[in-house]
């Protein structure tokens, strides 16, 4: 079987959520004997460097990029008001790529095309005049929910009305594209049950982000620093950038108030400068880390304050897969299939969010028992070879070979 992954930013290095999901599904693809070849973009946010890029992965994903200027621009932006069209997706709309794209088409026959998220969904009426392949969309979030909550968390003013016309225009085009594919790999169940709201006879499945649990071995020994909390993400995703002003001018002032000896650790690609220039007691701004996994290991507590979002937080389940307590709110756990008080602590509100990571260190064992289970979790729920196969069967039926 030939899989064409369409990448809407390069799966490697894989540092942060989305390419660490891409990287999932190809390397679990080439392990299981799969021919995989990824056409990326790359931009000046997400550039492609291959000297960067071991031989190995080179040659086991063909991968290669096309530049694409994703920069917002003000006139565009401004008169997109009035075409009704997602300004979102058309930034990914790019002359240069679609003309790589059909060569490759052309030059190569693929059995699956696998959009990796709805921006690369412009390029389904190419890929169905040069191609055969069926058409997979990959899912890693319900796009425009995401930009609903940045719009109802957001002031009344300028700004909210125009983050209205954005997240609208999305849902139109997502919703419209989801029966222009073959079919449709959600990452968690209940971004599943709504795809299958909207798409018709098209069949939809879940497939969650999993891990290689050979590289996520269990602590030797403990390692992590006493009374350290920690966040990890991609700084210039808007929902983080809200979750931790949040959790610093609501949350941490309860937390540090009641308990003084903690910690805090803010690490991320892309740290604003807020964050940089702010002073908070007992914070520690460490931006971009080389190892994110020593990392977590060597803190205790992680906290993932989320306002907005949608789809699955993979540095929870790289979190959960590392043995550690976890602190969140409902929309941080979303697709997790967690028990509060068992595998995370789900919280809401800056009092019980507080709260909840005051008991991690106020209860006896809790931190220790809170990693214990989330292993398990992860073990049962994000095993990378067992959603791989899932997939590939999911594959089979839509080719007929089921």
């Amino acid at each position: 079987m030939n899989i064409l992954f369409l990448c809407n930013k390069p799966p490697f290095p894989a540092r942060e959520g989305g390419p660490i999901a891409m990287n999932m599904l190809i390397e679990g693809l080439v392990e299981q004997g799969y021919s995989v070849k990824v056409l990326t973009v790359s931009s000046y946010k997400y550039p492609f460097n291959p000297g960067t890029l071991p031989e190995e992965y080179l040659e086991s994903s063909l991968i290669e990029a096309v530049e694409v200027d994703l920069h917002v621009k003000p006139i565009p932006a401004f008169l997109n008001l009035f075409s009704g069209k997602s300004y979102h997706v058309e930034r990914f709309i790019s002359k240069t790529f679609r003309k790589r794209l059909i060569r490759i088409l052309n030059e190569q026959e693929f059995d699956i095309v696998q959009l990796e998220t709805i921006y690369m969904a412009p390029y389904i009426a190419d890929i169905r005049k040069h191609s055969r392949a069926k058409i997979v969309l990959r899912a890693h979030n319900i796009e425009h929910l995401i930009w609903k909550r940045i719009y109802d968390n957001t002031p009344w003013g300028p700004k909210k009305a125009y983050l209205g016309h954005l997240w609208k225009t999305l849902k139109k085009y997502e919703l419209g594209a989801l029966t222009q594919v073959d079919g449709i790999a959600a990452i968690t169940r209940k971004d599943a049950s709504f795809f299958r709201q909207y798409a018709g006879p098209i069949p939809v499945i879940d497939v969650s982000f999993g891990v290689n649990l050979t590289a996520f071995p269990w602590p030797t020994q403990r390692e992590a620093e006493p009374y350290s909390l920690f966040h990890i993400g991609s700084m210039d995703w808007i929902p983080n950038q809200e979750g931790i002003r949040w959790f610093l001018e609501d949350i941490w002032p309860i937390i540090i108030q009641e308990k003084p000896i903690l910690k805090l650790y803010l690490a991320g690609r892309n740290m604003p400068s807020w964050l940089y220039n702010g002073f908070w007691p007992n914070v520690a701004v460490v931006g971009e880390v080389s190892d994110a996994r020593q990392f977590m290991l060597s803190k205790e507590v992680m906290v993932v304050p989320l306002l907005a979002g949608s789809g699955i937080r993979i540095k929870i389940i790289e979190a959960l897969a590392n043995g550690k307590a976890v602190v969140t709110t409902s929309m941080g756990a979303e697709g997790i299939e967690y028990q509060h008080g068992e595998n995370l602590l789900v919280a809401d509100n800056a009092e019980d969010f507080a709260q909840a990571v005051l008991r991690c260190y106020d209860e006896p064992g809790l931190i220790e028992k809170l990693g214990r289970n989330a292993r398990k979790l992860v073990e049962k729920e994000h095993n990378r070879h067992t959603l791989i196969t899932e997939l590939i069967t999911f594959y089979n039926q839509l080719l007929g070979q089921d």
